[in-house]
Order: structure tokens, then sequence, then C-alpha cells
């Protein structure tokens, strides 16, 4: 996937895409130990449904938490955000997006190598 998104190795499934019947997409997303998501918002919210390993979610400016499978997150519209494995272990979601006319993501800054090493040292 792109590195203008995401740090580390991750792949996307595409399960369904937006159609005349559907104001929403959803894939399979492989994040692989260490790989995450840049911060970004969805105008329309998203739900993640953890199906595979161990990873973490986390809103600007409050603590990550610890997702594992079996977990279900549904991420308010325009909240900063981002998610993705452990360093060490990988985590696999589907990830459902809702749409608002034709936009369903804005991509903002990366998450830093600090902070995702103080997000694993504090979940240790």
């Amino acid at each position: 996937m792109s590195s203008d998104w995401f740090s580390g190795n991750a792949f996307l499934t595409p399960l369904v895409a937006k159609d005349k019947n559907n104001e929403f997409s959803a894939g399979s997303i492989t994040f692989e130990p260490g790989a995450r998501t840049n911060w970004h918002t969805h105008p329309k919210g998203q739900v993640l449904l953890v199906t595979e390993g161990k990873g973490f979610y986390q809103e600007k400016g409050k603590p990550a938490r610890t997702i594992r499978r079996g977990d279900v997150i549904n991420i308010p519209e325009n909240v900063e955000h981002w998610h993705g494995a452990t360093a060490s272990e990988k985590m696999v979601h589907i990830a459902i997006t809702n749409y608002k006319d034709d936009v369903q993501v804005t991509w903002l800054q990366s998450v830093t190598d600090e902070e995702f090493a103080e997000v694993n040292k504090a979940a240790q």
C-alpha cells in the first residue's frame, strides 16, 4: 500500500466497493509487525473488525488501546486516529468505511517511530 498512507508493510484485499447500493467500501488489511496507518479522519466514520492478531487503535489526544481478534472499533466521523499492528505481532482487520459524497478518508501526518515506540512500551 502507499507509503503516503502507511508505515511498514500493509496489504489491502478489497471486499466491497462503493456502488449504487452501498455508500461504503470494505477491505481486509493485513499489517505486518510494526506496520501502521498514518493519522487520518473519515467524514462519515469507519468500523474496524479485528480478525487476526494484535494491534493498536489510537485517537488523537487519548491513550492507545490494544485491539485483538474479535474486537469491533466504531470510529466516529472526523475523529483523528491511527491503527496498526504491534511492533512484534501482525494484525488483520476488515475496515468498513463510509463515504460523504466521494470522500472516505483524509490522510494526515505519519505516526512517528517515537510515537509508535511509546505506545508499544506502554502496552508491555
